[in-house]
């Protein structure tokens, strides 16, 4: 469905990130990853997705909290792959904290990479796709980009500005064959959400185990874990043809956590 389209996922080394770039590979795009982790590891998996799927697979190591990583990782998969097509902004990190007790350096990471690094990605992307008059954007915000969660300030700032600049870049791009669409996960079992389990632990002074049925899960009335698979395969469907007529779109995938 996508052969001969680039795809370019931040934050894909794992998780979400790694997850969405197997399906779009699996629908014949070439892909650019990034992301942090072991360079063997990386190239690994890298070199699995070129050799399963039979596409390109190409991997930045730009730092999204750097502006000019960020543009040099867009200049980098038009000159190795021919073009940017799809962009996929999914870079993100966490920190749980009272807002009272939040260090200001982490409030600013947060923001720069779950926030403005997808204002970067879009502002070097968008003349490529407009050039090519098609282009599908897809922005992870969250549920924590319609709702709000307590210890979670920075996070969900960002994400609901995510949900923000979904909107205002689907306005801008309307007649010019680019979409602009938001996704807002629940809860997905990820390195980064094990991570956040333990630190809401700690928040909360609760067992980790407390935390997911009476905090997390407690969230979702489904009861369960969205999958990462489930959340991929919306990117894709996002990113086709039948979706040509949705943009500046938030779309849950939440077990029905928002509809509370």
């Amino acid at each position: 469905m996508l052969k001969k389209k680039v795809v370019v996922i931040t934050g894909s080394t794992s998780g979400i990130g790694l997850g969405m770039a197997r399906a779009f590979a699996a629908q014949g795009a070439s892909v650019m990853l990034n992301g942090l982790g072991d360079a063997n590891e990386i190239e690994a998996l890298r070199a699995a997705i070129e050799s399963e799927f039979e596409v390109k697979a190409r991997y930045s190591p730009a730092d999204m909290s750097k502006p000019d990583e960020i543009t040099g990782m867009i200049s980098q998969a038009q000159q190795e792959l021919g073009s940017v097509d799809i962009l996929v902004n999914n870079a993100g990190i966490q920190h749980v904290a009272p807002v009272d007790e939040f260090p200001p350096e982490k409030w600013n990471q947060v923001i720069a990479i779950n926030l403005t690094a997808a204002f970067h990605t879009t502002r070097a992307a968008v003349p490529l796709m407009r050039s090519r008059k098609w282009g599908r954007i897809i922005n992870i915000a969250s549920a924590h980009g319609l709702v709000a969660s307590p210890f979670k300030s920075a996070y969900v700032a960002a994400k609901h500005g995510i949900v923000g600049l979904t909107k205002t870049v689907a306005l801008e791009t309307a007649e010019q064959g680019i979409t602009c669409n938001a996704i807002c996960p629940g809860w997905v079992k990820t390195p980064l959400v094990e991570k956040q389990i333990d630190a809401q632990a700690a928040a909360r002074n609760m067992a980790p185990g407390d935390v997911v049925r009476e905090v997390i899960l407690e969230r979702q009335p489904t009861r369960k874990f969205v999958k990462i698979e489930e959340v991929a395969a919306l990117a894709v469907f996002l990113a086709g043809d039948a979706a040509a007529s949705i943009t500046g779109a938030s779309m849950s995938i939440d077990g029905g956590w928002v509809a509370h």
